[in-house]
């Protein structure tokens, strides 16, 4: 009698409880689950779990980050099947490599109502019918879906409470070409020439409406160029 097939998944998240959450969804359905928290992790061990799709998020709290995992590992397994499940906006989401974005599919965890539908997007996805689920694009996510990656990084780094200063040496640049590029965030995001609002507060917000709170392990980094 001949072995059964198991598919095996990657799943690749730095929040422990959705890590978990999702694992414990493909184990159910059959899946034999591999997890880790970063995607230096599961570079290190990809050859050995030998997975047949990748699951993963793209905002991982340090570099590389979800969609620079897949290049990766696609360039060395074109065959896997990529699942991106993230609080991006699909439209807002950094694509970096196209083929790898062409062929992957998008899932905003808000928009996930039961892990069945999480199931259903991996199927899809390992059938090669790459899918979107999206959640409503409210007013929020459309201007933020306007800005540049520069922008969305600088956006982000706002939302964690980094100064200029912090932000311009953690990007090895000048404060003062830092502070065009916030100016630019601003006006993009319409907040610019409104007298009623704190800009940076105001950005923050929308930040938060969108991603949620953002993960706060830059700290570490922000630490070591106050040093």
């Amino acid at each position: 009698m001949s072995a059964t097939w198991v598919r095996t998944a990657l799943v690749v998240e730095d929040h422990a409880l959705m890590r978990a959450l999702v694992a414990d969804a493909l184990t159910h359905a059959g899946f034999t689950v591999h997890t880790r928290s970063s995607a230096s992790g599961a570079i290190a061990d990809f050859d050995v779990i030998d997975p047949d799709v990748l699951i993963t998020d793209i905002d991982l709290g340090e570099r590389p980050n979800g969609i620079e995992l897949a290049t990766i590992i696609q360039a060395r397994a074109p065959h896997i099947a990529v699942v991106f499940l993230t609080n991006y906006p699909r439209s807002a989401a950094p694509t970096g490599v196209p083929g790898v974005a062409a062929g992957a599919s998008f899932v905003n965890k808000s928009a996930i109502e039961s892990v069945d539908d999480l199931v259903r997007v991996v199927e899809a996805t390992l059938a090669e019918h790459p899918v979107t689920v999206d959640a409503e694009h409210s007013d929020a996510a459309s201007l933020i879906a306007g800005l540049s990656p520069a922008q969305l990084d600088t956006l982000r780094r706002i939302a964690l409470g980094w100064s200029n200063g912090e932000i311009a040496r953690q990007r090895g640049t000048s404060v003062r070409a830092l502070e065009r590029t916030v100016a630019r965030t601003y006006e993009a995001l319409g907040l610019a020439n409104d007298a009623t609002v704190t800009p940076r507060v105001a950005a923050t917000n929308l930040y938060v409406r969108v991603f949620g709170v953002p993960a706060d392990e830059d700290d570490a980094v922000r630490d070591q160029h106050r040093a």
